[in-house]
């Protein structure tokens, strides 16, 4: 058997790891490599670090600088793109084809870390428009907000990571980031390609802790600034109870997506759309297909429709071409699915397709079809290859079953007719509503945001970028103005 590669840990300085955890490919379980682990002195060194750049203002990064660093990182992941693909799909279960477009998100993604600084500024405050102001000139400037601590999910093990990391890079704020212990390769290869083109190694450090009182005290200690947490809202929220005080944060977590499919939608475009949205990365999308609401005339054609695309996607190895939807991220993840789809069929709900295990880590593409509202299917987020159709009469009645739980992201409604598709758009509780396209979508300049329990703050590159950033106004008086 070959020697596994070995990730050490990635504080600037030298700090002996506490341990190592074995990455597994989760198509199979093999193992792909060792990565060090660091305990409590770790996450002191890494603080420190990070601590004493930000205050040494003199040693800031310029803006010019930091462009340059980030078009040499960009540069070097094009040149890599393909062994970054295959590595993410490898860790993180996605197939290949949508891993390669990830790459090419993450790419972009620096790009748009770049445009954003270019084009980003301060506002002059509007003075001399009454006594108390006269004589005087008005100004905020865009200063980084100081020490960024991330931590990750898995399963985009690269552009979360851009997300998180490159914007902090961007504004000038040293970054702390922790990637989901499940994938931390595709992360590290990135901060290390990162330092290859020229970033000091203080200003992105990246590390796995011991266990998770050594990762709650890198996060709450009081020289964090900015928190940046992508992740199960239950370990979100908790986290964010314990910030210190001052600790600003962005919190991004799951959802329930529900879409309304009207009786005129266009079912030939829609039903492709719908299955790649619930099927996608095997449904481990925060924001994946979950809950179809669709008009009583059309929704079994629906149900029997996505019951088919689903069928025709190949299930098995990410690493290879065909593959369609690869594995969960573990085993136990295809046990707790199969028992929610079995609990909702005991309740009453009718299989159309799917609803077996294919091997100990890939699950059938799975489509219900009138599950009960309290089913577990149909009141949480399922993060697996499940959809739930529900035929409804009463078009109100549809949108209050689709704003009932307490998480509210992204949303989308399939219909050609204007004053219903506004309806839906009007009342649908959602950051979000996709027309005549899946609850999926996006792209990384534009906002992404989750309300009630399904997060706070907007992310988004630019919109990151604001949040690692303060405006400093300037206010001057002259007897000149």
């Amino acid at each position: 058997m070959s020697q596994l590669s070995h990730y050490p840990h990635m504080i600037a300085a030298e700090i002996e790891a506490a341990g190592r955890i074995e990455v597994t490919a989760p198509f199979d379980q093999s193992p792909i490599a060792g990565v060090d682990t660091v305990d409590e002195a770790g996450v002191e060194q890494a603080l420190s670090i990070a601590r004493k750049l930000f205050d040494e203002r003199d040693a800031w990064l310029a803006p010019s600088n930091r462009i340059e660093i980030l078009k040499r990182t960009a540069e070097l992941m094009s040149e890599r793109a393909e062994q970054l693909a295959v590595e993410a799909a490898r860790e993180g279960g996605k197939p290949l084809i949508d891993s390669r477009i990830e790459v090419a998100r993450a790419i972009d993604g620096i790009a748009i870390c770049i445009e954003t600084l270019r084009t980003q500024a301060g506002e002059e405050i509007p003075m001399g428009v009454n006594p108390a102001s006269r004589g005087r000139l008005a100004f905020t400037h865009r200063e980084p907000i100081g020490v960024v601590v991330a931590v990750s999910a898995f399963n985009h093990p690269l552009n979360l990571i851009v997300h998180q990391v490159a914007p902090a890079v961007a504004t000038g704020c040293p970054v702390i980031v922790k990637p989901a212990e499940d994938t931390p390769l595709s992360c590290m290869r990135f901060i290390g390609m990162l330092r290859e083109a020229g970033l000091p190694a203080g200003w992105a450090q990246a590390l796995m802790t011991r266990d998770l009182e050594v990762a709650g005290r890198l996060v709450t200690d009081p020289r964090v600034d900015f928190f940046s947490f992508i992740g199960s809202a239950r370990v979100g929220w908790q986290l964010r109870s314990r910030l210190a005080p001052g600790t600003r944060c962005a919190l991004e977590h799951g959802g329930a997506a529900p879409v309304i499919v009207e009786a005129d939608a266009a079912l030939e475009d829609a039903l492709p759309l719908l299955a790649k949205g619930a099927f996608y990365h095997a449904g481990q999308v925060c924001v994946s297909v979950q809950r179809v609401f669709a008009e009583g005339s059309i929704a079994r054609r629906v149900a029997e429709g996505l019951a088919s695309e689903g069928k025709r996607m190949r299930v098995g190895d990410p690493t290879r071409e065909e593959t369609a939807i690869g594995p969960l991220i573990r085993p136990r993840e295809v046990e707790r699915i199969h028992a929610w789809v079995s609990e909702a069929v005991e309740q009453g709900a009718e299989l159309i397709s799917g609803g077996e295990p294919l091997s100990a880590t890939c699950y059938a593409p799975t489509v219900l079809y009138n599950p009960p509202a309290d089913a577990k299917v149909s009141t949480q987020e399922v993060f697996g290859p499940v959809v739930c159709v529900y035929a409804y009469d009463d078009i109100d009645r549809a949108i209050d079953q689709a704003n009932a739980l307490p998480f509210a992201f992204q949303a989308a409604v399939f219909s050609n007719n204007l004053q219903r598709t506004l309806r839906s758009y009007r009342r649908l509780h959602a950051s979000a509503v996709m027309v005549n396209d899946f609850t999926a979508f996006r792209v990384d300049w534009m906002p992404f945001a989750g309300l009630r329990q399904s997060g706070m703050g907007v992310g988004g590159i630019p919109h990151t970028m604001r949040d690692m950033q303060i405006e400093k106004m300037m206010v001057i008086r002259s007897d000149e103005l």
